[in-house]
């Protein structure tokens, strides 16, 4: 067990706060989605403020123009991506719920950034092997996986067909509250996470990064 490395502050309510004070530069209209959507029975499914301009910066960073994402919910991380991808980038966003696409296509529209998006409303396994029958492996840039959790390994697998060499695979909730790391937990939603996180640990088809960041966001970068 590691014990002698210096571990991440601890993040009070009063800390997290003023992080967001100094740390966040989120638009009004992203604010009015993230808003709409914590009305909704769901609104824990949405990635944190501080989450989705971490993405867009990583976006900006590698400078991707093809992105996927699995599993849009309301649209406010998809927002985020493509705020910043040029005008001639493709953002496919993969979401089985009319209900939620309805809410992000409202929210898209309005900021102006639909036309960079194709939502695809269908389960995430058919669109992802419609891509590839297609021909689509290996031309994305970045892939974004915050869905299903059972279907983590699935994803996983076909993203990194879809990415090229040298694209980035992003993985949301991977401490998921910390279950994983709990033995005596066992639902099958944690256990397709703990397999996962051990299997990117030996994965060398990867490099990897595993950020204790709001529930846990995984980095994979294909070799």
């Amino acid at each position: 067990m590691l014990t002698s490395f210096v571990r991440p502050t601890p993040l009070t309510d009063q800390l997290y706060d003023y992080v967001l004070q100094v740390g966040l530069r989120e638009p009004t209209a992203l604010q009015a989605l993230r808003e709409e959507t914590a009305q909704l029975p769901d609104a824990q499914w949405q990635i944190a403020p501080e989450q989705g301009q971490f993405l867009a910066l990583l976006i900006q960073l590698m400078g991707a123009k093809k992105c996927l994402e699995i599993g849009t919910f309301t649209g406010y991380s998809a927002a985020w991506v493509a705020s910043v991808l040029p005008p001639d980038g493709r953002l496919i966003c993969c979401e089985l719920n009319e209900a939620f696409a309805a809410i992000a296509r409202k929210h898209l529209t309005t900021m102006g950034l639909l036309e960079k998006v194709e939502l695809r409303v269908a389960p995430a396994a058919d669109s992802l092997a419609a891509l590839l029958a297609a021909g689509e492996a290996g031309s994305f840039d970045y892939a974004f996986i915050d869905a299903d959790k059972s279907q983590y390994d699935l994803y996983y697998e076909r993203c990194l067909e879809l990415v090229r060499p040298g694209g980035l695979i992003t993985i949301d909730n991977t401490l998921w509250d910390g279950k994983p790391a709990d033995t005596a937990v066992n639902d099958p939603d944690t256990r397709a996470i703990r397999a996962l996180n051990a299997k990117l640990h030996a994965d060398p088809r990867i490099s990897l990064s595993f950020l204790p960041f709001a529930d846990g966001l995984t980095l994979a970068l294909k070799r």
